[in-house]
């Protein structure tokens, strides 16, 4: 990759934007500075101060060709002018020059509170040339049709709508600063006015005026010859917007110049996959991750069919820099499979008893899922491919391997769940992998925890119901009974000094079920001896079938009757370890007696904020 420095004249940069030579990449924001932001530029550039670096990329290359779009505020002739550059990083400031000081136009711009307006700029010349006053506070934005308001905007406390008025005011308008004779113009009737303008004339046109007219803007300018990754790469290191430039967004500019609108297809795509609750964590970044995993797959196997060299053959992969390389029958090719598997994805985690994306232990999880589906087919809902497609899942889950950067993952998975799917005897590295030790169920006190969702989920998959209402928890139940992860033991109760309930165990996942919203109010904040009654009157039912669903929740009724908080922690957790073996198909490590796993939970402490996170949630409910 090749770049180089130059340093244009402002002015030469600013007719190239009026002429569409440099335009921006349709991957570009929208221009929303607000007057604040373009008064404090105006003042650094009329100090001759830096205002930053600009990155631009020559066209014309043969990998990264972007649909261009001019400038805001440059004419509609700019659009049939073939772009030399687009302008990478440097919008804002390119745009409210542009704006302010060639266009001829009002500056459309927005207040501090991100309302419209449209604006003038002016400098205040007696401010200009004090020495002793900030430049921006001469910096002056008037309305459109230059006449200032005052504060309340009821009557005209300035009008500077004709070329006398400014000039009787003394406020230069930078609409012209750099059109000489227009500026010569405009300061033989200032001269004319005062023979005392004479001797600030001078001084403004030193101080201010040359400041502009020979103003420097530094560029990198990247060679045609830069990649994609490149420029991804690069842009992320030098943008001053503080946003990180996607791959979506470069894919979108890339499609676009063959007349593609990725943009518009993703939305397409998103408004089918939002029908599912369980799929609101799926975005734009997820669906491509899936087509290059598709994409990259079929070219190894294509390789590998022509009798290519193994070792050499492309590799399987989701890393950002392939993504980068997917072209535009890479995307038509996979993209609609890959959303009707993700449909199918969303059935899957469905039947497991996750029904929203907040109760889904791992959004990114979903994307080897449903790339295996689309490579399958209907191969993977057999019921041994299905039996095995759990045990891969609940793997990942309960030994929380999809968290941070899960690429490598990802690609690795695909192919390994696809052999072992197909007969295959290797066993996927995510279950090889996947260990849970005992002593983390102290610590699995967050919702935002995998394993905490899992073990939720995995409670309402083995049929525990709600203690008031007789239904099964399901997709349908889940909503309308308003099912929440709650306490068995309250934390109030907990919390009593006579009880003794130290927070690890008070908020561990042990002492948490799934429950209805009623059934936590009657719960509220006392002691299981005393809510239960209050719970069996509300059910309607007798006290041994109330006991029956509370076994569902792997809970012995008679330790809660008796509010025997250790014997129930103990109780509870070693039937957590029997279902999370069950899920993952081997044991657990370090499971021991309840007081070697106390023991082993000294070198654990509480998610940080973990008491924010439950505090009002279900104590003292109702």
């Amino acid at each position: 990759m090749g770049f180089e420095t130059p340093q244009p004249d402002l002015h030469e940069l600013l007719r190239e934007v009026e002429t569409g030579k440099v335009q921006l990449p349709d991957f570009q924001r929208e221009w929303k500075w607000d007057v604040e932001h373009i008064r404090s530029l105006l003042a650094s550039v009329s100090l001759g101060y830096p205002i930053g670096v600009l990155m631009m990329l020559e066209t014309g290359g043969e990998e990264v060709q972007f649909q261009a779009q001019p400038i805001a505020g440059a004419p509609d002739s700019a659009r049939s002018t073939a772009p030399e550059r687009l302008l990478l990083d440097g919008q804002q400031r390119v745009t409210s020059l542009y704006q302010a000081l060639e266009s001829g136009q009002a500056v459309g711009t927005l207040t501090t509170r991100n309302k419209r307006i449209s604006r003038w700029f002016y400098v205040d010349i007696d401010k200009a040339i004090d020495d002793g006053v900030d430049r921006i506070e001469a910096i002056i934005d008037v309305p459109e049709d230059r006449m200032d308001r005052g504060m309340f905007g009821r009557e005209v406390v300035a009008d500077w709508s004709t070329r006398r008025n400014e000039v009787h005011a003394g406020m230069f308008p930078l609409s012209i600063v750099f059109n000489l004779g227009d500026v010569l113009e405009w300061f033989d009737l200032y001269t004319e006015q005062s023979p005392q303008n004479r001797e600030k004339r001078k001084a403004f046109l030193d101080r201010v005026v040359t400041n502009f007219t020979g103003y420097k803007l530094p560029v990198i300018l990247l060679k045609k010859d830069t990649t994609r990754a490149a420029v991804c790469n690069v842009f992320e290191k030098v943008n001053t917007g503080g946003v990180p430039l996607n791959v979506f967004e470069l894919l979108t500019a890339t499609f676009a110049v063959n007349g593609f609108k990725l943009g518009d297809d993703w939305e397409q795509c998103k408004g089918r996959l939002s029908r599912f609750p369980a799929l609101q964590g799926i975005g734009a970044t997820e669906l491509l991750q899936g087509v290059t995993l598709l994409s990259t797959r079929e070219r190894q196997e294509a390789s590998q069919a022509s009798g290519g060299d193994r070792g050499r053959a492309p590799g399987i992969s989701c890393r950002r820099d392939h993504i980068l390389q997917l072209t535009l029958d890479d995307y038509q090719r996979w993209a609609d499979r890959l959303t009707e598997a993700f449909l199918w994805a969303a059935a899957f985690v469905g039947s497991e008893h996750i029904y929203s994306s907040r109760d889904l232990p791992y959004s990114s999880q979903l994307v080897p899922l449903a790339a295996t589906r689309v490579i399958l087919g209907h191969e993977a809902e057999t019921a041994g491919a299905a039996m095995k497609l759990r045990q891969w899942f609940w793997s990942g889950v309960l030994g929380e391997l999809y968290g941070g950067t899960t690429e490598t993952r990802m690609a690795r998975d695909v192919p390994e769940l696809v052999a072992w799917l197909q007969g295959g005897n290797d066993v996927p590295s995510t279950v090889n992998e996947a260990i849970f030790d005992a002593a983390r169920l102290l610590t699995l006190s967050r919702r935002n925890s995998a394993a905490y969702k899992g073990i939720s989920a995995l409670l309402m998959k083995g049929g525990c119901r709600d203690w008031v209402y007789e239904q099964d928890i399901d997709h349908a139940s889940f909503y309308d009974l308003r099912i929440d992860i709650h306490h068995v033991f309250p934390q109030k109760w907990c919390k009593d000094p006579k009880n003794g309930v130290d927070a690890k165990r008070r908020e561990s996942i042990v002492n948490k079920t799934p429950l209805s919203a009623r059934t936590n109010r009657q719960i509220g904040g006392a002691a299981p001896s005393r809510y239960l009654p209050k719970v069996l009157r509300e059910s309607g039912t007798s006290e041994d079938h109330l006991d029956e669903r509370i076994k569902g929740h792997l809970i012995d009724s008679r330790l809660l009757r008796k509010d025997d908080f250790e014997g129930f922690f103990a109780n509870r957790a070693e039937a957590l370890l029997d279902l999370i073996e069950a899920a993952m198909g081997k044991p657990v490590v370090g499971r021991q007696a309840i007081d070697g796993l106390l023991e082993a939970s000294t070198a654990y402490d509480l998610d940080d904020g973990e008491d924010a996170e439950w505090a009002g949630v279900d104590e003292d409910a109702g």
